[in-house]
Protein backbone atom coordinates (compact mmCIF):
# COMPACT_ATOMS: atom_id res chain seq x y z
CA UNK A 1 0.00 0.00 0.00
CA UNK A 2 1.59 3.52 -1.04
CA UNK A 3 1.19 6.13 1.34
CA UNK A 4 -0.24 9.15 -0.50
CA UNK A 5 1.54 12.38 0.32
CA UNK A 6 0.09 15.81 0.67
CA UNK A 7 2.36 18.87 -1.15
CA UNK A 8 1.40 22.36 -0.03
CA UNK A 9 4.74 24.05 -1.24
CA UNK A 10 6.88 23.17 -4.41
CA UNK A 11 10.11 25.11 -4.84
CA UNK A 12 11.36 24.73 -8.39
CA UNK A 13 15.12 24.51 -8.76
CA UNK A 14 15.28 25.93 -12.03
CA UNK A 15 14.30 29.52 -14.18
CA UNK A 16 13.05 30.46 -17.46
CA UNK A 17 10.20 29.37 -19.27
CA UNK A 18 9.88 25.46 -17.22
CA UNK A 19 10.00 27.41 -14.10
CA UNK A 20 6.92 29.73 -15.78
CA UNK A 21 5.58 26.33 -16.15
CA UNK A 22 5.71 24.14 -13.12
CA UNK A 23 4.28 27.74 -11.34
CA UNK A 24 1.58 27.16 -13.74
CA UNK A 25 0.77 23.71 -13.16
CA UNK A 26 1.00 24.51 -9.22
CA UNK A 27 -1.49 27.06 -9.58
CA UNK A 28 -4.01 25.16 -11.08
CA UNK A 29 -3.52 22.48 -8.19
CA UNK A 30 -3.98 24.40 -5.34
CA UNK A 31 0.06 24.21 -4.45
CA UNK A 32 1.90 27.28 -3.53
CA UNK A 33 5.20 27.86 -5.67
CA UNK A 34 9.17 28.99 -4.14
CA UNK A 35 11.37 30.69 -6.72
CA UNK A 36 15.12 30.47 -6.72
CA UNK A 37 17.15 33.32 -8.20
CA UNK A 38 20.54 34.32 -9.28
CA UNK A 39 21.51 37.96 -9.05
CA UNK A 40 20.55 39.04 -12.70
CA UNK A 41 17.76 37.15 -12.80
CA UNK A 42 16.16 39.50 -9.95
CA UNK A 43 13.40 40.31 -12.45
CA UNK A 44 12.76 37.11 -13.94
CA UNK A 45 9.48 36.40 -15.06
CA UNK A 46 9.46 33.34 -12.64
CA UNK A 47 10.29 35.05 -9.75
CA UNK A 48 7.67 37.62 -10.83
CA UNK A 49 4.74 34.89 -10.67
CA UNK A 50 6.02 32.84 -8.06
CA UNK A 51 4.62 33.18 -4.44
CA UNK A 52 7.81 34.00 -3.34
CA UNK A 53 11.65 34.25 -4.58
CA UNK A 54 15.01 33.38 -3.23
CA UNK A 55 18.34 34.61 -3.91
CA UNK A 56 21.08 32.26 -4.03
CA UNK A 57 23.88 33.80 -5.70
CA UNK A 58 25.66 35.18 -8.40
CA UNK A 59 24.91 35.20 -12.14
CA UNK A 60 26.78 31.91 -13.52
CA UNK A 61 24.97 28.65 -12.95
CA UNK A 62 27.62 27.21 -10.63
CA UNK A 63 27.61 30.12 -8.18
CA UNK A 64 24.00 29.41 -8.34
CA UNK A 65 21.42 27.34 -9.81
CA UNK A 66 24.15 24.30 -9.46
CA UNK A 67 25.23 24.79 -5.88
CA UNK A 68 23.17 22.12 -3.88
CA UNK A 69 23.84 23.58 -0.84
CA UNK A 70 22.19 26.65 -1.73
CA UNK A 71 19.07 25.31 -3.18
CA UNK A 72 18.24 23.33 -0.29
CA UNK A 73 18.50 26.35 2.18
CA UNK A 74 16.38 27.83 -0.04
CA UNK A 75 13.52 25.17 0.11
CA UNK A 76 14.12 25.11 4.12
CA UNK A 77 13.67 28.84 4.19
CA UNK A 78 10.49 28.27 2.27
CA UNK A 79 9.26 25.98 4.07
CA UNK A 80 8.74 23.77 1.07
CA UNK A 81 7.16 20.12 1.41
CA UNK A 82 9.05 19.29 -2.36
CA UNK A 83 11.45 20.13 -5.26
CA UNK A 84 10.53 19.92 -8.84
CA UNK A 85 13.95 20.62 -10.75
CA UNK A 86 12.70 20.71 -14.17
CA UNK A 87 15.03 20.24 -16.53
CA UNK A 88 18.88 20.94 -17.25
CA UNK A 89 20.92 22.40 -14.30
CA UNK A 90 20.63 19.17 -10.85
CA UNK A 91 17.53 17.69 -13.17
CA UNK A 92 19.49 14.42 -13.43
CA UNK A 93 22.16 14.74 -10.61
CA UNK A 94 21.52 11.80 -8.49
CA UNK A 95 23.24 13.19 -5.99
CA UNK A 96 21.01 15.77 -5.42
CA UNK A 97 17.78 14.02 -5.86
CA UNK A 98 18.96 11.93 -2.98
CA UNK A 99 20.18 14.90 -1.17
CA UNK A 100 16.46 16.26 -1.34
CA UNK A 101 15.42 12.78 0.11
CA UNK A 102 17.88 12.82 2.97
CA UNK A 103 16.32 17.08 3.59
CA UNK A 104 13.03 15.19 3.76
CA UNK A 105 12.07 16.55 0.81
CA UNK A 106 9.95 15.21 -2.33
CA UNK A 107 11.91 15.29 -5.13
CA UNK A 108 9.83 15.48 -8.33
CA UNK A 109 11.18 13.16 -10.60
CA UNK A 110 12.99 9.69 -10.31
CA UNK A 111 14.75 7.70 -7.79
CA UNK A 112 18.23 8.73 -7.60
CA UNK A 113 19.62 5.35 -8.43
CA UNK A 114 17.09 5.70 -11.73
CA UNK A 115 18.88 9.02 -12.56
CA UNK A 116 22.11 7.62 -11.75
CA UNK A 117 22.17 4.45 -14.21
CA UNK A 118 20.95 6.25 -16.75
CA UNK A 119 23.00 9.40 -16.34
CA UNK A 120 25.98 7.43 -17.09
CA UNK A 121 25.81 6.33 -21.27
CA UNK A 122 28.08 3.17 -20.57
CA UNK A 123 26.13 1.83 -17.15
CA UNK A 124 23.11 2.70 -19.33
CA UNK A 125 24.33 0.67 -22.42
CA UNK A 126 25.21 -2.21 -20.52
CA UNK A 127 21.13 -2.30 -18.66
CA UNK A 128 19.82 -2.57 -22.13
CA UNK A 129 21.64 -4.70 -23.39
CA UNK A 130 20.65 -7.25 -20.38
CA UNK A 131 17.28 -6.04 -20.92
CA UNK A 132 17.27 -7.42 -24.48
CA UNK A 133 16.71 -3.82 -25.72
CA UNK A 134 18.57 -3.27 -29.40
CA UNK A 135 21.86 -1.25 -29.25
CA UNK A 136 23.90 1.03 -31.41
CA UNK A 137 27.18 -0.81 -32.22
CA UNK A 138 29.62 0.27 -29.61
CA UNK A 139 32.71 -0.02 -27.25
CA UNK A 140 32.45 -1.89 -23.88
CA UNK A 141 33.18 -0.07 -20.42
CA UNK A 142 36.39 0.82 -19.59
CA UNK A 143 38.30 0.18 -22.35
CA UNK A 144 41.62 2.61 -22.84
CA UNK A 145 42.38 4.43 -26.12
CA UNK A 146 44.37 1.75 -27.38
CA UNK A 147 41.88 -0.82 -26.76
CA UNK A 148 38.81 1.63 -28.72
CA UNK A 149 41.43 2.05 -31.30
CA UNK A 150 41.65 -1.36 -31.81
CA UNK A 151 38.25 -2.09 -31.84
CA UNK A 152 36.91 1.27 -33.86
CA UNK A 153 37.83 -0.87 -37.38
CA UNK A 154 36.42 -3.69 -36.90
CA UNK A 155 33.62 -4.06 -33.77
CA UNK A 156 32.45 -0.30 -34.33
CA UNK A 157 33.09 0.18 -37.69
CA UNK A 158 33.73 3.69 -39.54
CA UNK A 159 32.03 6.43 -39.24
CA UNK A 160 31.84 6.85 -35.59
CA UNK A 161 30.94 8.97 -32.87
CA UNK A 162 33.15 9.96 -29.81
CA UNK A 163 30.34 10.17 -26.80
CA UNK A 164 30.97 11.53 -23.14
CA UNK A 165 29.61 8.95 -20.99
CA UNK A 166 28.19 11.56 -18.63
CA UNK A 167 26.68 14.13 -21.11
CA UNK A 168 24.04 15.26 -22.86
CA UNK A 169 23.45 18.26 -24.72
CA UNK A 170 25.67 17.71 -27.89
CA UNK A 171 28.64 18.24 -25.18
CA UNK A 172 31.66 15.77 -25.54
CA UNK A 173 30.82 14.40 -28.93
CA UNK A 174 32.62 14.59 -31.97
CA UNK A 175 32.10 12.33 -35.43
CA UNK A 176 35.00 10.67 -36.41
CA UNK A 177 35.50 9.27 -40.07
CA UNK A 178 39.20 7.65 -40.45
CA UNK A 179 41.08 5.71 -38.41
CA UNK A 180 43.76 8.57 -38.21
CA UNK A 181 41.42 11.31 -36.81
CA UNK A 182 40.50 9.07 -33.91
CA UNK A 183 43.29 9.46 -31.36
CA UNK A 184 42.82 13.81 -31.75
CA UNK A 185 39.40 12.94 -31.52
CA UNK A 186 39.26 11.31 -28.36
CA UNK A 187 41.23 13.81 -26.40
CA UNK A 188 39.17 16.22 -27.71
CA UNK A 189 35.71 15.40 -26.67
CA UNK A 190 37.50 14.06 -23.32
CA UNK A 191 38.83 17.88 -22.37
CA UNK A 192 35.60 19.19 -23.23
CA UNK A 193 33.42 16.16 -21.33
CA UNK A 194 35.77 17.21 -18.36
CA UNK A 195 35.10 20.86 -18.31
CA UNK A 196 31.08 19.81 -19.12
CA UNK A 197 29.96 17.08 -16.80
CA UNK A 198 33.51 16.92 -14.73
CA UNK A 199 33.80 13.61 -16.46
CA UNK A 200 36.06 13.00 -18.90
CA UNK A 201 35.49 9.02 -19.86
CA UNK A 202 34.16 8.73 -23.36
CA UNK A 203 32.90 5.89 -25.91
CA UNK A 204 32.35 5.04 -29.17
CA UNK A 205 29.42 4.52 -31.18
CA UNK A 206 28.64 3.56 -34.16
CA UNK A 207 27.40 6.60 -36.59
CA UNK A 208 23.68 5.87 -37.97
CA UNK A 209 23.94 7.83 -40.86
CA UNK A 210 20.49 9.41 -42.61
CA UNK A 211 19.12 8.54 -39.16
CA UNK A 212 16.10 10.18 -37.32
CA UNK A 213 15.64 11.17 -33.56
CA UNK A 214 12.78 9.44 -32.18
CA UNK A 215 11.69 9.65 -28.68
CA UNK A 216 8.87 7.89 -26.64
CA UNK A 217 7.66 9.58 -23.53
CA UNK A 218 6.95 7.28 -20.09
CA UNK A 219 5.02 7.51 -17.40
CA UNK A 220 5.51 5.13 -14.26
CA UNK A 221 3.53 5.47 -10.93
CA UNK A 222 4.47 4.15 -7.66
CA UNK A 223 1.76 1.35 -7.77
CA UNK A 224 3.60 -0.79 -10.69
CA UNK A 225 1.86 1.37 -13.75
CA UNK A 226 3.74 2.22 -16.67
CA UNK A 227 2.48 3.33 -19.59
CA UNK A 228 4.15 5.58 -23.15
CA UNK A 229 2.44 8.51 -24.47
CA UNK A 230 3.24 8.18 -28.35
CA UNK A 231 6.80 9.67 -30.12
CA UNK A 232 7.70 12.43 -30.80
CA UNK A 233 10.19 13.26 -34.13
CA UNK A 234 13.60 15.23 -33.05
CA UNK A 235 15.45 15.18 -36.11
CA UNK A 236 15.18 18.93 -37.11
CA UNK A 237 18.86 19.51 -35.20
CA UNK A 238 22.05 21.26 -35.44
CA UNK A 239 25.21 20.46 -33.91
CA UNK A 240 22.83 17.90 -31.93
CA UNK A 241 20.64 20.59 -30.41
CA UNK A 242 16.89 19.85 -31.14
CA UNK A 243 15.51 23.07 -32.75
CA UNK A 244 11.61 21.76 -33.77
CA UNK A 245 9.84 19.01 -32.87
CA UNK A 246 6.15 17.18 -33.59
CA UNK A 247 4.23 14.59 -32.69
CA UNK A 248 3.57 12.37 -33.89
CA UNK A 249 6.38 11.36 -36.00
CA UNK A 250 5.40 10.80 -40.20
CA UNK A 251 8.62 8.10 -40.04
CA UNK A 252 6.74 5.21 -38.38
CA UNK A 253 5.14 2.64 -39.77
CA UNK A 254 2.53 -0.02 -39.50
CA UNK A 255 2.77 -1.41 -35.61
CA UNK A 256 6.10 0.16 -35.30
CA UNK A 257 5.23 2.71 -32.79
CA UNK A 258 3.45 0.10 -30.52
CA UNK A 259 6.83 -1.69 -30.69
CA UNK A 260 8.70 1.01 -29.83
CA UNK A 261 6.06 1.88 -27.47
CA UNK A 262 6.37 -1.41 -25.98
CA UNK A 263 10.39 -1.56 -25.77
CA UNK A 264 10.37 2.17 -24.00
CA UNK A 265 8.27 0.50 -21.30
CA UNK A 266 10.44 -2.15 -21.06
CA UNK A 267 13.85 0.39 -20.88
CA UNK A 268 11.97 2.00 -18.28
CA UNK A 269 10.86 -0.85 -16.07
CA UNK A 270 14.34 -2.34 -16.31
CA UNK A 271 15.90 0.69 -14.00
CA UNK A 272 12.61 0.96 -11.65
CA UNK A 273 11.59 4.11 -13.38
CA UNK A 274 9.15 6.24 -11.39
CA UNK A 275 7.95 9.70 -13.26
CA UNK A 276 7.84 11.61 -16.46
CA UNK A 277 11.36 10.53 -18.63
CA UNK A 278 11.88 9.81 -22.08
CA UNK A 279 13.36 6.97 -23.47
CA UNK A 280 15.23 8.27 -27.36
CA UNK A 281 15.81 6.01 -30.31
CA UNK A 282 17.89 6.69 -33.89
CA UNK A 283 15.94 5.05 -36.23
CA UNK A 284 17.88 4.06 -39.82
CA UNK A 285 16.89 4.19 -43.39
CA UNK A 286 15.71 0.42 -42.85
CA UNK A 287 13.14 1.29 -39.83
CA UNK A 288 15.38 -0.30 -37.36
CA UNK A 289 15.83 1.43 -34.00
CA UNK A 290 18.69 1.69 -31.49
CA UNK A 291 18.24 3.05 -27.76
CA UNK A 292 20.42 5.74 -27.41
CA UNK A 293 19.58 7.31 -24.09
CA UNK A 294 17.10 8.14 -21.21
CA UNK A 295 16.60 11.70 -20.46
CA UNK A 296 15.09 11.24 -16.83
CA UNK A 297 13.55 14.39 -16.32
CA UNK A 298 10.86 16.38 -17.99
CA UNK A 299 11.50 17.43 -21.78
CA UNK A 300 11.92 21.07 -23.30
CA UNK A 301 9.28 19.99 -25.63
CA UNK A 302 7.12 17.78 -23.39
CA UNK A 303 4.47 20.85 -24.63
CA UNK A 304 3.51 18.72 -28.17
CA UNK A 305 2.81 15.82 -26.37
CA UNK A 306 0.49 17.65 -24.49
CA UNK A 307 -1.31 18.93 -26.83
CA UNK A 308 -1.86 15.99 -28.88
CA UNK A 309 -2.87 13.59 -25.76
CA UNK A 310 -4.85 16.08 -23.75
CA UNK A 311 -2.25 14.31 -20.94
CA UNK A 312 -0.86 17.77 -18.13
CA UNK A 313 2.77 16.28 -17.39
CA UNK A 314 3.65 18.42 -15.29
CA UNK A 315 0.17 17.98 -12.93
CA UNK A 316 0.97 14.07 -13.55
CA UNK A 317 4.36 14.42 -12.13
CA UNK A 318 3.02 15.76 -9.18
CA UNK A 319 0.31 13.63 -8.61
CA UNK A 320 2.69 10.52 -9.08
CA UNK A 321 5.20 12.16 -6.33
CA UNK A 322 2.40 12.75 -4.05
CA UNK A 323 2.27 8.35 -4.07
CA UNK A 324 -1.00 8.81 -6.36
CA UNK A 325 -1.82 6.81 -9.10
CA UNK A 326 -1.82 8.87 -12.39
CA UNK A 327 -4.32 9.69 -14.26
CA UNK A 328 -4.42 8.52 -17.84
CA UNK A 329 -3.87 4.27 -18.13
CA UNK A 330 -2.10 3.04 -21.29
CA UNK A 331 -6.22 2.21 -22.76
CA UNK A 332 -7.53 5.33 -22.11
CA UNK A 333 -5.16 7.26 -24.30
CA UNK A 334 -6.18 8.75 -27.51
CA UNK A 335 -3.89 10.60 -29.60
CA UNK A 336 -5.87 13.12 -31.54
CA UNK A 337 -4.44 15.50 -34.30
CA UNK A 338 -0.66 16.65 -34.75
CA UNK A 339 1.26 18.94 -32.81
CA UNK A 340 4.44 20.95 -33.95
CA UNK A 341 6.85 22.97 -31.30
CA UNK A 342 9.41 25.86 -32.89
CA UNK A 343 12.03 26.71 -29.77
CA UNK A 344 12.25 30.63 -30.17
CA UNK A 345 16.36 31.26 -29.50
CA UNK A 346 18.02 34.34 -28.66
CA UNK A 347 20.47 33.32 -31.61
CA UNK A 348 21.51 35.27 -35.05
CA UNK A 349 20.46 32.68 -37.40
CA UNK A 350 22.68 34.56 -40.54
CA UNK A 351 25.51 34.56 -37.80
CA UNK A 352 26.13 30.72 -37.21
CA UNK A 353 23.56 30.96 -34.59
CA UNK A 354 25.87 33.47 -32.84
CA UNK A 355 23.69 34.15 -29.18
CA UNK A 356 22.23 37.53 -29.18
CA UNK A 357 22.13 39.17 -25.69
CA UNK A 358 20.34 42.70 -24.59
CA UNK A 359 17.11 44.05 -23.32
CA UNK A 360 14.12 43.14 -24.85
CA UNK A 361 12.16 46.01 -26.38
CA UNK A 362 8.94 44.45 -27.68
CA UNK A 363 7.11 41.15 -27.90
CA UNK A 364 3.95 40.41 -29.85
CA UNK A 365 2.84 36.80 -28.98
CA UNK A 366 0.81 35.22 -31.81
CA UNK A 367 -2.79 34.00 -30.40
CA UNK A 368 -5.56 31.98 -31.66
CA UNK A 369 -6.92 28.38 -31.97
CA UNK A 370 -4.28 25.81 -31.75
CA UNK A 371 -1.46 28.18 -30.57
CA UNK A 372 0.34 27.62 -26.95
CA UNK A 373 3.61 30.02 -26.58
CA UNK A 374 5.90 28.92 -23.04
CA UNK A 375 7.83 31.84 -22.80
CA UNK A 376 9.94 32.82 -19.93
CA UNK A 377 10.58 36.55 -21.00
CA UNK A 378 8.54 39.77 -21.30
CA UNK A 379 8.99 43.22 -22.63
CA UNK A 380 12.15 45.20 -20.91
CA UNK A 381 13.83 41.93 -20.37
CA UNK A 382 17.02 41.52 -20.25
CA UNK A 383 18.75 38.16 -21.96
CA UNK A 384 22.11 37.72 -20.48
CA UNK A 385 24.80 35.70 -21.50
CA UNK A 386 25.26 32.90 -18.85
CA UNK A 387 21.96 31.10 -19.59
CA UNK A 388 20.90 28.83 -22.43
CA UNK A 389 19.48 31.08 -25.17
CA UNK A 390 15.95 29.93 -25.50
CA UNK A 391 13.50 32.80 -24.84
CA UNK A 392 10.26 30.76 -25.42
CA UNK A 393 8.34 27.63 -27.47
CA UNK A 394 5.72 27.66 -30.01
CA UNK A 395 3.74 25.00 -30.14
CA UNK A 396 0.91 25.04 -32.81
CA UNK A 397 -1.85 21.97 -32.98
CA UNK A 398 -3.89 21.05 -35.71
CA UNK A 399 -5.91 18.07 -37.02
CA UNK A 400 -3.06 17.08 -39.79
CA UNK A 401 0.45 18.03 -40.21
CA UNK A 402 -0.95 19.92 -42.77
CA UNK A 403 -2.86 21.98 -40.90
CA UNK A 404 -0.54 22.36 -37.72
CA UNK A 405 2.32 23.35 -39.82
CA UNK A 406 0.25 25.86 -41.73
CA UNK A 407 -1.30 27.42 -38.37
CA UNK A 408 2.65 27.37 -36.74
CA UNK A 409 3.82 29.47 -40.73
CA UNK A 410 1.08 32.30 -39.83
CA UNK A 411 2.14 32.42 -36.26
CA UNK A 412 5.77 33.01 -36.68
CA UNK A 413 4.41 35.97 -38.87
CA UNK A 414 2.86 37.08 -36.56
CA UNK A 415 5.63 36.99 -33.80
CA UNK A 416 7.75 40.10 -32.57
CA UNK A 417 10.66 39.96 -30.68
CA UNK A 418 12.46 43.65 -30.66
CA UNK A 419 15.56 44.33 -29.10
CA UNK A 420 17.47 40.88 -29.59
CA UNK A 421 18.37 38.33 -32.90
CA UNK A 422 16.27 35.34 -32.39
CA UNK A 423 16.06 32.01 -34.75
CA UNK A 424 12.25 33.06 -36.40
CA UNK A 425 13.43 33.33 -39.93
CA UNK A 426 15.15 30.14 -39.44
CA UNK A 427 11.98 28.59 -38.55
CA UNK A 428 9.76 30.30 -41.40
CA UNK A 429 12.43 28.95 -44.13
CA UNK A 430 12.27 25.62 -42.62
CA UNK A 431 8.53 25.31 -43.19
CA UNK A 432 9.11 27.01 -46.88
CA UNK A 433 11.35 23.71 -47.51
CA UNK A 434 9.20 21.77 -49.65
CA UNK A 435 11.80 18.56 -48.43
CA UNK A 436 10.59 19.24 -44.52
CA UNK A 437 6.94 19.70 -45.52
CA UNK A 438 7.17 16.21 -47.38
CA UNK A 439 8.79 14.91 -44.09
CA UNK A 440 12.35 13.76 -46.74
CA UNK A 441 14.93 14.54 -43.31
CA UNK A 442 16.87 12.85 -41.07
CA UNK A 443 19.32 14.19 -37.85
CA UNK A 444 22.04 15.81 -40.87
CA UNK A 445 19.57 17.81 -42.73
CA UNK A 446 19.82 21.25 -41.17
CA UNK A 447 24.04 20.84 -41.56
CA UNK A 448 23.98 19.23 -44.67
CA UNK A 449 20.99 20.15 -46.84
CA UNK A 450 18.88 23.59 -45.56
CA UNK A 451 20.63 26.39 -46.32
CA UNK A 452 18.96 30.22 -45.02
CA UNK A 453 19.94 32.80 -47.13
CA UNK A 454 20.18 36.08 -46.64
CA UNK A 455 17.67 38.97 -47.62
CA UNK A 456 17.86 42.60 -47.56
CA UNK A 457 20.64 42.59 -44.52
CA UNK A 458 23.73 43.67 -46.46
CA UNK A 459 22.30 46.39 -47.24
CA UNK A 460 24.82 48.99 -49.96
CA UNK A 461 26.58 51.34 -47.23
CA UNK A 462 24.68 54.61 -48.70
CA UNK A 463 21.31 52.72 -48.28
CA UNK A 464 22.18 51.99 -44.91
CA UNK A 465 23.12 55.75 -43.71
CA UNK A 466 19.93 56.50 -44.64
CA UNK A 467 18.21 53.83 -43.21
CA UNK A 468 20.10 54.85 -40.25
CA UNK A 469 19.21 58.65 -40.09
CA UNK A 470 15.50 57.36 -40.89
CA UNK A 471 15.08 55.37 -38.10
CA UNK A 472 16.95 58.14 -35.36
CA UNK A 473 14.52 60.43 -36.83
CA UNK A 474 11.37 58.14 -35.95
CA UNK A 475 12.28 57.92 -32.26
CA UNK A 476 13.12 61.16 -31.86
CA UNK A 477 9.26 61.53 -32.99
CA UNK A 478 7.77 58.42 -31.02
CA UNK A 479 10.11 59.72 -27.35
CA UNK A 480 8.25 63.35 -28.32
CA UNK A 481 5.10 61.57 -29.25
CA UNK A 482 4.25 62.69 -32.04
CA UNK A 483 1.51 60.69 -33.95
CA UNK A 484 0.19 61.88 -37.43
CA UNK A 485 -3.06 59.87 -37.47
CA UNK A 486 -4.21 60.94 -40.58
CA UNK A 487 -1.10 60.10 -42.38
CA UNK A 488 -0.92 56.78 -44.71
CA UNK A 489 0.61 54.44 -42.80
CA UNK A 490 2.05 55.75 -39.83
CA UNK A 491 0.93 52.87 -37.70
CA UNK A 492 3.98 52.29 -35.00
CA UNK A 493 3.02 48.62 -35.15
CA UNK A 494 3.68 48.58 -39.10
CA UNK A 495 6.90 51.17 -38.36
CA UNK A 496 8.19 48.62 -35.53
CA UNK A 497 7.72 45.40 -38.31
CA UNK A 498 9.32 47.59 -40.92
CA UNK A 499 12.59 48.19 -38.38
CA UNK A 500 12.54 44.66 -37.27
CA UNK A 501 12.65 43.20 -40.81
CA UNK A 502 15.20 46.03 -41.69
CA UNK A 503 17.56 45.05 -38.63
CA UNK A 504 17.13 40.99 -38.41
Amino acid sequence: MVETTLIKKVLIANRGEIAVRIIQACRELGIETAAIYSEVDRTALHVRQADEAYLIGGPRPSESYLVIDKVLEAARRAGADAIHPGYGFLAERADFAQACLDEGLIFIGPRPHSIGMMGDKLAARETMRKAGVPLIPGTRPGLRDDEMLAVAEGEVGFPLMVKAAAGGGGKGIRIVHRLEDLPGALATARREAEAAFGDGTVYLEKLIEGAHHIEIQVLADQHGNTIHLGERECSIQRRHQKLLEECPSMFLEGDMRQRMGETAIRVAQAVDYLNAGTVEFLVDRDRNYYFLEMNTRIQVEHAVTEMVTGVDLVKEQIRIARGRRMGPTQESLTMKGWAVECRINAEDPYNQFMPSVGRISAIVAPTGPGIRVDSGVYDGYEITPYYDSMLAKLICWGESRGEALLRMRRALSEYRIMGVNTNIPFHQTLLDSHRFLAGSFDTSFVEQRFELERDNRDLHPEVAAIMATLVAHRQRQQAAQIVQPNERDTSNWKWVGRWERLHR
